[in-house]
């Protein structure tokens, strides 16, 4: 799965994605559900980098607790709460990093995984639109996973999908009837173009949202170590 991720290069959202920047964006280095995220999506011919809250309410939903972070890619035609998503709004979600938890024993320490580069890379994701009770109306997204690789596989039994810029476009363009052909797209992304490295356990805390969350420290090092 994916719970958190960091996107720390927002002033280069609108040129990486040449997508139009609806409202200023600012570094976030522990970003977590339920909170707002941008999110690239197609407005006619050209793309638009809106907000949305993470964790996709379904339109047909009573109320938020239905909302899902993560979407497995093999089963999105299967389950109600994801095809109509998947088959009619799909959108880019930009990250230049994100995070999974290793078991050791009781312990859990938290590893940083992006590109080589470090460059900006986006998930695939697909989102709605639901209204509340209240009739207020919140878009919100989810996260597509798949099978991990071989630098995730010893972390976690899942990673997000990670596309390729030269798929954006077919991505966020393919009609309903075309969807059944983005699954080539739904793969884990290779190993060779990625690096991971351990982080302190201090980004457990959702209310720490500083550099201090991508900074390397040795494996299993605890949080109140880190700093000192």
């Amino acid at each position: 799965m994916c719970g958190r991720y960091r996107l720390t290069r927002a002033d280069r959202l609108a040129e990486k994605f040449d997508a139009e920047l609806a409202e200023e964006m600012h570094p976030r280095y522990n970003i977590a559900p339920t909170q707002p995220i941008p999110v690239v999506r197609a407005s006619g011919s050209s793309r638009v980098i809106a907000s949305m809250r993470w964790g996709l309410i379904p339109n047909w939903a009573k109320d938020a607790s239905m909302a899902q972070i993560n979407a497995r890619s093999e089963s999105l035609l299967e389950r109600p709460v994801f095809k109509e998503s998947f088959e009619r709004r799909r959108c880019l979600i930009p990250a230049d990093g994100f995070y999974e938890w290793k078991h050791n024993g009781r312990s859990k320490q938290p590893f940083h995984f992006g590109m080589k580069d470090d460059s900006l890379f986006a998930f695939a994701g697909i989102w709605d639109r639901w209204k509340s009770r209240q009739g207020a109306i919140v878009e919100s997204c989810a996260i597509l996973t798949t099978t991990p690789n071989e630098l995730l596989r010893d972390v976690h039994d899942r990673m997000p999908v990670i596309l390729r810029p030269e798929k954006y476009h077919e991505w966020l363009g393919a009609s309903a009837s075309e969807c059944g052909r983005l699954r080539h797209v739904l793969t884990p992304f290779e190993a060779a173009g990625m690096k991971r490295f351990p982080v302190s356990s201090s980004v457990n805390d959702v209310e720490n949202d500083t550099s201090g969350c991508i900074q390397e420290v040795p494996e299993f090092i605890s949080a109140q170590a880190a700093l000192f």
